[in-house]
């Protein structure tokens, strides 16, 4: 379509994601959401009923017992999103999965056959892996430093590309009458030798609809943002305010576009909860008690130190001055969401305590009001250019229920988003071109798209 259109994206995390340990206690949950195909497949139906583009599942390989409730048990994507793929027919299914602790012709493999399953509507989130504690499930004696993981990240996506144009479109004849089930000149091995893997291909299984999987990325560092521009078709990221929005989507899109691409086949995708009353202040209430119920402070300390490589900040007198030497612990995890919170807390002079509040007041929601304020102000960002579209964290299923039933009508009313699906892919939907393949004849040869 020719008139730019918003993007919606479900993320369902069961019984409770970060900042969330007491959702679980919501009797609209089922205690067990988090492993529970059909509590999945009920709300998945839900959002593709109301014409979202994908459902998000976040994954990480690694907890301990401070981990939110939906992290310590948890499916795996992929087995997860199979079976997501024959009970919808156009949501797109796009699953976390890391590049350190992966190989390329594996992974590529398993979301080649997603892709398939799903008839084209498979999106791959690339991840390197920020709790450091996952080399230890993988064989491994210390997690990659950040140089090390980005340098692997761009061969690991480089290899499964590759891979994924292994097979030229009619490379499979199939022809009973000649008795001829391939043509040997269109099926090309990839022999790709690198810093990393060492990969000779071709992949044994045939192009999807969509040509290969969607992109999509998340980092926030230097590094992370110019993988992004340099390799993403979508980017899930965070913004407190439509001015954090903004500023984000135009260095986005311009790293993009001194890498040569063009920054409208890369579709802005940052995450909110939103809260839907009857009256703003309603609205407003219904935010202030879910956040109080959903975790108390001595909880919010000890999931704290996640982006510090699970330092334990419990060890600390809460109203001394932020213990800054915890920034050393994250050195190799998420090191660019951990030196902001140490930053600010030098800067304003914070205690703990008040770093950790000032953390849990962060996950308020820009979104909050009747189902016309809400919708006013995703139009003011979405036009605003502050985004091209949302991921909508499900947390209690009444208010997701009334985010479908309210605000989104509103915006179809309003011609920003769409009342029927306009392809059959996922990259139909976001707009995005579809891939042909790309031969690798002779050595390796970066993918044009």
């Amino acid at each position: 379509m020719s008139q730019r259109q918003l993007k919606l994206g479900l993320v369902p995390t069961g019984v409770g994601g970060p900042g969330d340990s007491n959702r679980w206690l919501d009797t609209d949950i089922p205690i067990d959401a988090s492993v529970n195909i059909d509590w999945y497949i009920d709300v998945v139906r839900q959002a593709e009923a109301a014409k979202f583009d994908l459902v998000f599942i976040v994954d990480s390989q690694f907890i301990t017992a401070n981990s939110p409730p939906h992290y310590l048990n948890r499916l795996e994507p992929l087995t997860l999103l199979s079976a997501l793929a024959v009970a919808t027919r156009h949501i797109g299914l796009v699953a976390t999965l890391t590049t350190s602790y992966n190989d390329p012709f594996s992974l590529a493999r398993r979301f080649a056959s997603l892709d398939l399953i799903s008839k084209g509507r498979a999106g791959w989130n690339v991840v390197t892996s920020g709790d450091a504690g996952t080399a230890g499930n993988f064989s491994q004696p210390e997690h990659f430093d950040y140089d090390t993981r980005y340098r692997r990240a761009v061969e690991f996506l480089d290899v499964a590309r590759g891979l994924w144009s292994s097979w030229e479109e009619g490379a499979l004849v199939r022809d009973r009458a000649t008795g001829q089930f391939l043509d040997p000149d269109k099926l090309h091995r990839l022999d790709h030798k690198g810093e990393f893997f060492q990969v000779v291909g071709p992949l044994n299984l045939q192009r999807s609809p969509q040509g290969e999987p969607v992109i999509f990325q998340a980092g926030d560092s230097d590094q992370g943002r110019d993988l992004g521009a340099g390799i993403a078709d979508a980017i899930f990221t965070h913004a407190a305010t439509i001015e954090q929005g903004q500023a984000f989507y135009a260095d986005l899109k311009g790293r993009a576009i001194r890498q040569g691409r063009n920054p409208d086949e890369i579709v802005i995708l940052p995450g909110f909860t939103v809260y839907v009353g009857d009256t703003d202040e309603d609205a407003q209430d219904i935010q202030r008690r879910y956040r109080e119920l959903d975790q108390s402070f001595d909880q919010a300390l000890a999931e704290f130190g996640r982006p510090f490589g699970w330092h334990d900040f419990r060890q600390y007198d809460p109203d001394a001055p932020f213990p800054v030497q915890a920034l050393e612990a994250a050195k190799n995890s998420f090191y660019t969401q951990a030196k902001a919170v140490t930053d600010q807390a030098v800067e304003q002079g914070l205690t703990l305590r008040q770093a950790v509040e000032r953390a849990r007041a962060g996950r308020g929601s820009p979104f909050v009001g009747s189902a016309e304020t809400v919708a006013n102000e995703i139009q003011r960002w979405f036009e605003g250019r502050a985004l091209d579209g949302l991921n909508v964290h499900l947390g209690h299923p009444a208010q997701f229920k009334r985010f479908v039933a309210e605000v989104v009508p509103i915006l179809q009313e309003r011609g920003l988003f769409r009342t029927d699906y306009e392809a059959d892919t996922l990259r139909g939907n976001l707009g995005l071109p579809i891939l042909p393949s790309q031969h690798r004849r002779e050595g390796r040869r970066r993918d044009a798209a």
